[in-house]
């Protein structure tokens, strides 16, 4: 029984009272062995096409100065939008609509940013602090500025993420709460609203992956 709104992403799933939920995470490993076929199939193909348009993408954004770092961020955006596609699923833990799961995501990486910069290139994370062009009596500002920006962005990362999958999940969930109640022709117009919703959340999940993504790589590539 549904106890309120939020319940359905309370992680109560279980057997011999181990928590299942977070096995949710790795169901997309079983999407892997199928690339390694000696015919590829056309998923092996289109999903091939994606990495390599996100290998080219990532590159510019990261420029010449790291080669081969395109990977971790290409995985991290594979990891996320198979845990956002598989949360569409009934019966399946969204663990990516989970401030738990985003934070573990973004802050790891913000801060090996941030120390890889703040170690390599000193001088260019303090020039940073100062937009060029800043008048003196605005410099403190600027730095005070710059530095809760920098400290808050894992923080953006994680809460954007996580709002814009549980916003999508609570109105698919609240407009199938009241099927019961309606008549037919209304149930007729839910059941169409809840197919353009699952079409508009799939690109939701495509796009917030995306941008968690690409964020990411601009983080990185300030920090160089």
């Amino acid at each position: 029984m549904m106890t309120n709104l939020f319940s359905v992403f309370d992680p109560t799933s279980s057997i011999l009272a181990l928590p299942l939920n977070w096995l949710s995470t790795f169901l997309g490993m079983l999407f892997i062995p199928s690339l390694y076929w000696i015919m590829p199939s056309r998923w092996s193909l289109f999903w091939s096409k994606v990495t390599e348009t996100l290998h080219k993408e990532f590159k510019t954004l990261l420029g010449p100065a790291h080669p081969g770092s395109t990977i971790i961020f290409v995985s991290l955006f594979s990891l996320i939008v198979f845990n956002n596609f598989l949360g569409l699923l009934p019966y399946v833990f969204t663990s990516t609509s989970h401030l738990v799961m985003t934070l573990s995501l973004a802050l790891p990486l913000w801060f090996a940013f941030m120390l890889f910069g703040w170690i390599n290139h000193t001088q260019h994370m303090f020039a940073h602090l100062v937009p060029q062009g800043t008048p003196s009596a605005l410099m403190p500002f600027m730095v005070l500025i710059e530095t809760i920006s920098n400290v808050i962005r894992p923080g953006t990362l994680a809460v954007r993420l996580a709002a814009n999958m549980i916003a999508g999940h609570l109105l698919l969930t609240l407009l199938g709460s009241t099927g019961p109640s309606l008549s037919t022709t209304l149930v007729s117009l839910l059941i169409l609203s809840q197919i353009l919703l699952l079409i508009l959340e799939s690109a939701v999940a495509i796009i917030q992956s995306y941008v968690f993504a690409v964020l990411s790589t601009l983080y990185a590539g300030e920090v160089t």
